[in-house]
C-alpha cells in the first residue's frame, strides 16, 4: 500500500492498548483534529494477556480478544493504519514543535503536528546451535500465540525456557493440558526479578506438585533437531531435554529504533518523565517501550510491562499532547495467571528491606506484604482478591499496614489499614 495521508493531527505509532488509550483518552479530553493510530500487525488492537492464558487453554477465540468492534475506529474519527511499519520518522523544523512526517515500509507518508510513540517491546530471542529450528516459539502478540497453540496441541513433551511469567503461565497450561513439562530457568529462583524468595519458593513447590519439572540455575547451550524440528534441549551440565517443542520466554526488548532515529534519550527503553514526554518535550511516549520515574517515589527509573501502567501512562500522554494537567496517578497494579494459581500484586517491591506474610503459603492461599523503613510498599496476593484490594486500596491513599499486624489472619486485612501516615509520599 502506497500513499500520502492527508494531513496533521496526532499519530501515534503502535497500534498497542497504549496506543489505543492514547487515541480513545485524546478524544474523550476534547481533541477534534485528526487521530492516526499505526501499527505493522494486520490486526486491530487487541488484548495481549490472554494469550498466554485464555487463549492458549482454548477457552477463548481470536476474535473475542479484540478491544473494539470494527466500527468503532470511524466512529470515534481515528484512522486505524493496519499491516503498515513505520521504518522512517523525522520532525520538521518549521517551528511547530512535534510536527514532522513518518514513513512506512509500504511506502505510504503520513505528516503529523503531534506525536506519540507506544511502539512496545519485542520478545528477546536466544542465539544458540539449532535456535532456528521449528518447534521453537516466542510469545509475544497474536500469531504468536495462534502459532503456539497449534503446536501445543500435537506435542508430548514441552520444555520453557525462563521461568518469569510468561513462561510460567506457558508452562501451567501445557501442563493441564496433559503434556510433559520442563521448566528451565537460569537464575536461582523463579520470578527472581519481582517476588520475594517465599513468593519464589512458592511457586517452585507449588509446579512441581501440579507435575512440572523445574531446573534452577539451568543454562541452555543449544538445541537439538531432526528434520529441521526440534528433538531436544541441552543444558551446560550435559543433560539433554527431550523436546517436541520449545517456548522461549527470557524477557523483552524495549523497541526504541524510532526515538533513537528522533535523537531521543534512551536507556534500556525510551526514556520519559512523569507527564509521557521524551527528552523532546514535543514528543510523548507511553506503554511497555518506555522507562520512567517510579511512579509512587519518583525516584530512580523503573519499566513496566502490564496493561494497568499502558492504559495510565497513555492517558497521561493524550493530556501532555493537548497541554492539559495529567491528574493523580494510580497505584500499579499487575496479575499473573498460573493455572488455579492466581497472584495479583499491588505496587511495586523494588528497593523492599522487610516482608511480612500473612497466612501459609502452603495452603496456596496467602499475601506477602512489602515494606522500607517501615513504610508499606506493595503487596503480592495469591489466591487471595480481598488482601490484594485492602493493599490497593491503601496505597491509592497514603495509607498502610504496620508490620507487625499485618500476619494477623484472624482479621480481615482492610481493617488493619491504618493512615494516611503523615510521611507517605501519595502516588502521582
Amino acid at each position: 500500500m502506497s500513499g500520502t495521508a492527508a494531513g496533521g493531527g496526532t499519530l501515534i505509532v503502535g497500534a498497542s492498548q497504549a496506543g489505543l488509550q492514547l487515541a480513545v483518552s485524546l478524544r474523550q479530553l476534547g481533541d477534534t483534529a485528526p487521530i492516526t493510530l499505526v501499527g505493522e500487525e494486520p490486526h486491530p488492537p487487541y488484548q495481549r494477556p490472554p494469550l498466554s492464558k485464555e487463549f492458549l487453554a482454548g477457552e477463548a477465540d481470536l476474535a473475542s480478544l479484540d478491544f473494539r468492534v470494527p466500527g468503532f475506529y470511524e466512529a470515534a474519527g481515528i484512522d486505524l493504519v493496519r499491516g503498515e511499519r513505520v521504518t522512517d520518522v523525522s520532525l520538521t523544523a518549521d517551528g511547530r514543535p512535534g510536527s514532522g512526517v513518518a514513513v512506512t515500509a509500504g511506502g505510504r507518508t503520513l505528516p503529523f503536528d503531534r506525536l506519540a510513540l507506544t511502539v512496545g517491546s519485542t520478545p528477546r530471542r536466544l542465539t544458540l546451535p539449532g535456535s532456528d529450528l521449528g518447534g521453537i516459539c516466542v510469545l509475544r502478540d497474536r500469531d504468536d500465540a495462534a502459532h503456539l497453540r497449534s503446536r501445543l496441541l500435537a506435542a508430548g513433551r514441552v520444555v520453557v525456557v525462563g521461568g518469569g511469567f510468561i513462561g510460567l503461565e506457558t508452562a501451567a497450561v501445557a501442563r493441564a493440558l496433559g503434556k510433559e513439562v520442563t521448566v528451565v530457568e537460569a537464575a536461582p529462583r523463579l520470578l527472581g526479578r519481582a517476588v520475594a524468595p517465599v513468593v519464589s519458593d512458592f511457586y517452585l513447590r507449588a509446579h512441581r506438585r501440579r507435575g512440572i519439572r523445574v531446573l534452577l540455575s539451568g543454562s541452555v547451550t543449544g538445541f537439538d533437531g531432526a528434520a529441521g524440528q526440534v528433538t531436544g534441549v541441552g543444558l551446560a551440565d550435559g543433560t539433554r531435554l527431550p523436546a517436541d517443542l520449545v517456548l522461549v520466554g527470557v524477557g523483552a526488548v524495549p523497541r526504541t529504533e524510532l526515538a533513537e532515529r528522533l535523537g531521543l534519550e534512551c536507556d534500556q527503553g525510551i526514556v520519559v518523565d512523569a507527564e509521557a514526554r521524551t527528552s523532546d518535550p514535543a514528543v510523548c511516549a507511553a506503554g511497555d517501550c518506555t522507562v520512567q520515574p517510579h511512579p509512587t517515589t519518583g525516584v530512580g527509573r523503573v519499566r513496566l510491562e502490564s496493561v494497568q501502567n499502558a492504559v495510565a501512562q497513555a492517558t497521561v500522554a493524550a493530556a501532555t499532547l493537548l497541554g492539559l494537567p495529567a491528574g493523580p496517578r494510580a497505584v500499579p497494579w499487575f496479575w499473573s495467571y498460573q493455572g488455579d494459581l492466581k497472584l495479583q500484586i499491588a505496587g511495586l517491591s523494588t528497593g523492599y528491606d522487610e516482608y511480612v506474610v500473612r497466612g501459609d503459603p502452603d495452603s496456596e492461599r496467602f499475601s506477602v506484604l512489602y515494606y522500607r523503613e517501615g513504610r508499606l510498599l506493595a503487596a503480592d496476593s495469591v489466591n487471595s482478591p480481598a488482601d490484594y484490594m485492602a493493599v490497593r486500596g491503601a496505597l491509592t491513599r497514603g495509607a498502610t499496614v504496620e508490620p507487625g499486624a499485618a500476619a494477623d489472619t484472624t482479621t480481615a486485612l482492610k481493617l488493619l489499614v491504618t493512615g494516611p501516615r503523615t510521611d507517605a509520599v501519595l502516588p502521582t
